[in-house]
């Protein structure tokens, strides 16, 4: 009864307190003869900007009312997407729209806004449903996303590294890596959009693969990594990772890390065994591959998978090609690239390590006895520059600098050093050589200097590789050409370079033009050339070179799945023109000529064990 009575009294007392409203004038808006006046940030409709769109589809995946979906709006003539970006576009229903602005916060352009206004009548309900564009606009705009308000984490995770004065000394690897705790909350950033798949040569599944990091499900996470990546833990160290650069974060601040959670990753699963996708039965076919390389250990790997027999042919004692001869320690470890190709050995791939394929054993043997040969001898041989006195002991290629260095256990090194070349390798070399400074002579009365023909902007080494070189004391001299190797009583004394005019000519060829009056003098007591790399092919025979077909850039051809001009030999890596010169792209095109090798086996070739 006290309840009821309490109920009674209250309901009583609002309803006289009510009156006091009957004789005030009410606050209503004669529409359109009179405008409301709108706080600044009003939500009202939504305006996309289509072109600065990249359909990465964040705004469907956050709506709470499920009002937008992804379409194709062919109706605004999009031209194709830019790189980064789909073709997709975000559609809005307004009957289940709460103008909640979620949307506008998460998207990484900035190109969803929502209007000051929110007036649209129509008996037609399929009328509210729209693409949000720049020709619906109606009002100027009120919501606008804040960087200093917003869901996302912009800031991504710090990496601890050596510092520059500790990891100068020493050839251990410079990255220390995640700790599990510092893994989890940057993997936590990823919005699973997979704009970043695009920009991945082998189109690896990198939200699922950093969707079980967060979960700590990591023999899942490197699962989904050895289904496109024979070598993720590898990548995880040097890939050149261009699905960072297509991250969504880059527009509005730090891309996710994913080299950094790939490599933290593989370090957590010991054996890639748990992880292997399934392994097919059997077949008696049986292929050769030349070359260790991550074109050839890709090739290999996914074969063994497809149940064929591989053997792989290596020159030198070492497996990995240009991973193993020349990526130097601090980045590359060698017990990674042992654990990858270890990993390869317990699945059944067979190494012949020191058996240079047309002297130990020749091509057409190879040809004979195997179902089917790849070549991945991939860009082993330093391109020289025609620079007076390459045939001294004072100048010497990167390639056989760095092979040096890392395999056979070289530590000499004169003082002041000039490396030719502005690229990744270029980069290696120059810190190679600040590290043998420090450990043969403290540092002191040392120089390491690069000179490339390339200016900052155009300079073609990472941004990551040249920070670094200039942190450990790397002296840069960029836009100069080498013109002369100056010598002195049988001794290298410098290199005399000249100012570069341009790089390329208007069709964007590469055709440098000097200002020969404008020279400078470099001291330097030895010179190291980084300026590409280039094959040789002598183990293939005349009659079959000649049978071999060739792009215009001298590269060799393939179809889409690998196979060359001849019948049943595949090629891959920096050999053919789809390479785009790192290893992330070389182990991509070894697995999809995996693929071509697996079909010509069950297809088109009988197979010699039938």
């Amino acid at each position: 009864m006290e309840n009821k009575e309490y109920f009674e009294k209250t309901s009583y007392i609002g309803a006289l307190t009510s009156t006091k409203y009957i004789f005030k004038k009410p606050v209503t808006v004669q529409y359109p003869k009179e405008k409301l006046n709108l706080p600044e940030r009003y939500r009202g409709f939504h305006v996309n900007d289509l072109d600065k769109c990249i359909g990465c589809g964040n705004c469907m995946s956050i709506c709470p009312c499920q009002a937008i979906t992804m379409d194709d709006p062919k109706a605004f003539h999009l031209v194709n997407p830019k790189e980064g970006s789909t073709h997709l576009r975000p559609r809005i229903d307004y009957g289940r729209c709460s103008y909640c602005g979620l949307c506008v916060e998460v998207c990484p352009t900035g190109s969803l806004k929502m209007e000051r206004n929110l007036i649209f009548t129509s008996q037609d309900g399929d009328a509210f449903v729209w693409f949000p564009a720049e020709e619906r606009r109606t009002a100027e705009n009120g919501f606008t996303q804040l960087n200093e308000i917003t869901p996302l984490e912009l800031e991504k995770v710090p990496m601890p590294e050596l510092e520059p004065d500790v990891r100068k000394k020493t050839f251990e690897e410079l990255i220390l890596g995640f700790s599990e705790e510092a893994a989890i909350k940057e993997a936590e950033r990823c919005l699973g959009c997979g704009i970043c798949m695009q920009g991945c040569p082998a189109h690896m599944k990198i939200p699922e693969y950093i969707d079980a990091i967060f979960k700590k499900e990591y023999e899942i996470s490197v699962k989904y990594m050895l289904e496109d990546n024979a070598l993720p833990g590898i990548c995880g160290r040097i890939c050149t990772h261009k699905c960072q650069d297509d991250c969504v974060y880059n527009y509005r601040g730090d891309a996710v890390q994913i080299m950094w959670l790939k490599r933290f990753a593989t370090d957590m699963v010991k054996d890639y065994k748990v992880s292997d996708p399934y392994m097919f039965p059997k077949t008696g076919k049986k292929v050769a591959v030349i070359g260790s390389g991550p074109s050839g250990l890709s090739a290999a790997y996914y074969l063994t998978l497809m149940g064929h027999s591989v053997t792989v042919f290596e020159k030198r004692s070492v497996p990995g090609g240009a991973l193993g001869l020349g990526i130097p320690m601090y980045r590359l470890p060698v017990y990674e690239i042992d654990k990858e190709v270890g990993h390869l050995k317990d699945l059944g791939v067979e190494f012949k390590f020191n058996t240079e394929v047309g002297k130990d054993v020749l091509f057409e043997d190879l040809m004979r006895d195997y179902d089917a040969v790849y070549i991945g001898v991939g860009l082993s041989y330093g391109r020289a520059i025609n620079l007076n006195g390459e045939d001294t002991p004072f100048i010497i290629q990167a390639i056989d600098f760095l092979r040096q260095v890392k395999v056979e256990g070289r530590r000499d090194v004169p003082k002041k050093v000039i490396v030719i070349g502005g690229g990744n390798v270029a980069m290696d070399v120059a810190r190679t050589v600040v590290r043998l400074h420090e450990i043969n002579y403290g540092g002191i009365d040392t120089k390491v200097q690069t000179v490339s023909l390339e200016d900052w902007d155009i300079m073609p080494a990472s941004k990551e590789e040249i920070e670094g070189a200039l942190e450990e004391g790397v002296i840069f001299n960029p836009g100069w050409g080498p013109k002369e190797a100056v010598f002195e009583n049988g001794k290298l004394k410098g290199l005399i370079v000249k100012k570069v005019k341009s790089v390329f000519d208007e069709q964007r060829r590469f055709n440098p033009t000097f200002y020969e009056d404008q020279t400078l003098f470099l001291e330097g007591d030895y010179i190291i050339e980084a300026v590409g790399q280039t094959t040789n092919l002598s183990f293939i025979p005349e009659h079959l070179m000649q049978q071999l077909k060739f792009t215009p850039r001298r590269r060799i051809w393939v179809d889409e799945f690998g196979e060359t001009s001849i019948s049943g030999v595949f090629a891959g890596g920096d050999l053919v023109e789809t390479s785009l010169g790192n290893a992330i792209s070389a182990i991509a095109n070894g697995h999809r000529a995996a693929i071509g090798i697996d079909f010509y086996l069950r297809n088109v070739k009988g197979g010699k064990n039938d």
